[in-house]
């Protein structure tokens, strides 16, 4: 197999060429952000992320001095963003001042050796007969995780997360799982969620495999360290949600969008064919909300719109049928698009475009050898990274999708574009060796 061709020292040096192109490209990205914070294709978000750390800084808290998205007063409470990267900023600009292009470029060096490094380890994990080498020299050069590594925004760091987490899961079923291994899922599971709590959703799915898995060694040990990894994150949340309590005198778990994602997302306005980002002609998001509820608090105005949003789901369950089947092609589109920036295309058509074969074919062959062997499928690694990919994609088709909100998807999932490169260049090796002997 090629892993066993490729000398132990040579693939280290390999990893090490590949981390060092990863920093560079992310640098680069940094660089072409600049100083400057404004909006470009798919980072809106980070006018915010910057607005609100200098706000915090000033002694204004998680506040706008303006009107600001999704509808926040001025001066009024806001917990519709990631409190955990708002802080990530506010360090940064302690410490350095107000200069976004260092925040860029301290995000793009951790992130551009993290990802290819926790690739690495999954990689060498899942499939340990081919070099991981593949998919860690395919997500330093992924377009889109280039991009989003030096935007002021959450993706970098929690796509990050998810990978240490699905490595960290992989390394307790592999050794059994010490306490402190559990402890530390915890730890950066609790992360994932404090910049994306939308990862809420995905834990229950990741503990029950781990638990499955470990049934027959040791359950109860497992059981008890996997219920202390529950009570990392919970204390983790906790402190934000008595600091919104305070603030919104209602209980607030943790951030203020999922009602407000859920209501715009399955709004009339659309009939039964999503748009990802709503044009002039079909109206604002602000006029979509009710008049009736324009008066209430962010807290009390998400609560009410995600009632609303069930409503209308409830009350018309074709027409959401047909609203969510419309949203997959947004979600996974690789095509360049005349709606689209010329940034935009180039970042899809060579980043998912490229890798889409390469990770259906890798799943496809890794499916095929699991069934050639002869493994039940949910004892295998590859059940929760499927199931993974499946989830958090039905997730964002039943509320709303956005190319980004794919990308940790896509991170992961390189995993199998390395396997079918891997398969490739073994078989073009053996054609070239065959040709050799022959002459």
């Amino acid at each position: 197999m090629l892993s066993n061709k490729i000398g132990r020292i040579t693939e280290k040096q390999g990893l090490i060429i590949i981390i060092l192109i990863s920093i560079f490209l992310r640098l680069l990205a940094a660089v072409y952000l600049g100083n400057k914070v404004e909006i470009l294709p798919g980072t809106a978000d980070q006018i915010t992320y910057h607005t609100l750390a200098q706000r915090v800084l000033s002694g204004f808290g998680f506040t706008f001095d303006q009107p600001w998205w999704p509808a926040t007063k001025p001066g009024e409470p806001t917990a519709h963003w990631s409190y955990l990267y708002t802080f990530f900023l506010v360090a940064i600009y302690k410490i350095f001042g107000i200069n976004p292009l260092i925040a860029r470029m301290l995000q793009a060096i951790f992130v551009g050796f993290l990802q290819p490094w926790l690739i690495y380890g999954i990689s060498k994990k899942v499939f340990p007969h081919y070099s991981p080498l593949f998919a860690a020299g395919w997500i330093a050069i992924y377009t889109y995780l280039i991009y989003y590594s030096a935007a002021l925004m959450t993706e970098a760091w929690f796509i990050t997360c998810v990978l240490a987490i699905f490595l960290i899961s992989l390394e307790i079923v592999e050794t059994g799982g010490s306490f402190s291994r559990y402890l530390f899922l915890g730890l950066i599971t609790g992360l994932a969620v404090l910049l994306r709590q939308v990862f809420l959703l995905i834990v229950p799915f990741l503990f029950l495999w781990l638990l499955w898995v470990r049934r027959k060694q040791d359950f109860k040990i497992h059981f008890r360290n996997m219920v202390l990894a529950g009570l990392v994150i919970l204390l983790m949340i906790l402190p934000f949600s008595f600091y919104n309590m305070q603030r919104f005198n209602r209980f607030v778990l943790l951030n203020t969008n999922a009602g407000f994602a859920f209501f715009w997302a399955n709004n009339p306005v659309y009939g039964t064919h999503f748009v990802g980002i709503l044009p002039e002609e079909m109206g604002n998001y602000l006029d979509l909300l009710p008049t009736e509820l324009k008066g209430l608090d962010e807290a009390a105005l998400d609560s009410e719109l995600l009632k609303r949003g069930l409503d209308f789901v409830i009350q018309n369950p074709l027409q959401y049928l047909l609203l969510s089947l419309s949203r997959i092609p947004i979600l996974f589109q690789f095509l360049p698009s005349g709606q689209s920036s010329i940034i935009s295309n180039i970042a899809r058509v060579t980043s998912f475009g490229l890798a889409l074969p390469f990770m259906l074919a890798g799943i496809f062959f890794s499916l095929k050898d699991l069934i050639r062997q002869k493994k039940p499928f949910f004892d295998s690694p590859l059940s929760i990274i499927l199931i993974f990919g499946f989830t958090y994609a039905s997730i964002h088709i039943l509320t709303w999708s956005l190319v980004r909100y794919r990308l940790p998807i896509d991170a992961l999932f390189l995993i199998f574009a390395g396997l079918a490169l891997g398969k490739l260049f073994e078989g073009l090796s053996s054609k070239v060796r065959g040709k050799e002997v022959g002459v």
